[in-house]
């Protein structure tokens, strides 16, 4: 399959909080885990979605969050609009305190339904 991205039909968009500012490490670790969760919750609820973005080439797009307040606000828009989506919440072994809410990812779905909800922000 081609790798232009106007072929890419499907998307995941994964949202990191830059007001934590974590390491370059960290951050990684965090998408990481946001897409593998997300993943899973596709896995149960939209199979049809996951298997066609994983034959185009599973792409992923990370996007900056202010705040808390911000990833809490498009989860709440993700859960309305039955989205698959993950949550990160840290265990705190290393820069920040257990529990902080790190990165969201919501995902693999179609692009429009994506783009409504996370077109507003800025890459990371």
């Amino acid at each position: 399959m081609s790798s232009h991205n106007s072929d890419f039909q499907y998307k995941m968009v994964i949202g990191i909080r830059k007001d934590l500012q974590m390491s370059k490490g960290k951050t990684a670790v965090q998408t990481a885990h946001a897409a593998v969760l997300a993943v899973e919750d596709a896995k149960r609820r939209h199979k049809d979605w996951l298997k066609k973005w994983f034959y185009e080439g599973q792409k992923k797009v990370v996007v900056q969050l202010s705040s808390e307040e911000e990833l809490h606000h498009l989860l709440q828009k993700a859960r309305a609009t039955n989205l698959p989506y993950a949550v990160v919440n840290d265990a705190g072994l290393t820069e920040l305190p257990p529990n902080t809410t790190t990165a969201i990812a919501l995902g693999p779905a179609p692009n429009d339904k994506l783009d409504k909800l996370t077109s507003k922000y800025k890459l990371l």
